[in-house]
């Protein structure tokens, strides 16, 4: 990957924080032209840097109301990646992370109630071959959200 250097992470630090901000804005807070500001911001999302952006739509207002960490064992890691596709086809999933320790795997799921929540564990996730167990873990809040801090150069 090519170095990123320290104009670099001030843009991160800025759109990171608001991805709406004009680059005209950027450009003013970093003392550089609108057009660099522009340049460097394609060079970020072409190296894989930035990977994203968009809207966060809040899930309780479309009556997802429990958010929920399900860890799931399964017969064999190597059966990993059909699983995965499995759970693609689950949209109420909208994390899934191969992990190390008491789990194969960790979701994050969103339900409208436990009777929904009740539905996509037994009838969808568990139904899954090679999925063993689950193991359900009710957020009763978010407490933090926020992007990774941008390092400084070392």
């Amino acid at each position: 990957m090519e170095k990123i250097d320290s104009l670099d992470r001030q843009i991160l630090e800025i759109i990171s924080q608001n991805a709406r901000i004009p680059f005209k804005d950027v450009a003013a807070e970093c003392g550089v032209s609108r057009a660099a500001i522009h340049q460097r911001v394609q060079r970020l999302i072409d190296l894989g840097v930035i990977i994203g952006s968009g809207y966060h739509v809040n899930p309780k207002s479309l009556g997802y109301r429990t958010c929920t960490y399900v860890g799931i064992k399964l017969e064999k890691g190597s059966m990993y990646k059909d699983v995965v596709a499995q759970l693609k086809k689950i949209p109420e999933i909208v994390e899934c992370h191969f992990t190390t320790g008491p789990y194969t795997m960790l979701t994050k799921v969103y339900a409208c109630d436990n009777e929904h929540l009740m539905e996509l564990l037994n009838s969808k996730m568990q139904e899954i071959p090679g999925v063993v167990a689950t193991e359900t873990l009710i957020s009763l809040e978010q407490s933090i959200k926020k992007e990774i801090p941008i390092r400084t150069e070392k």
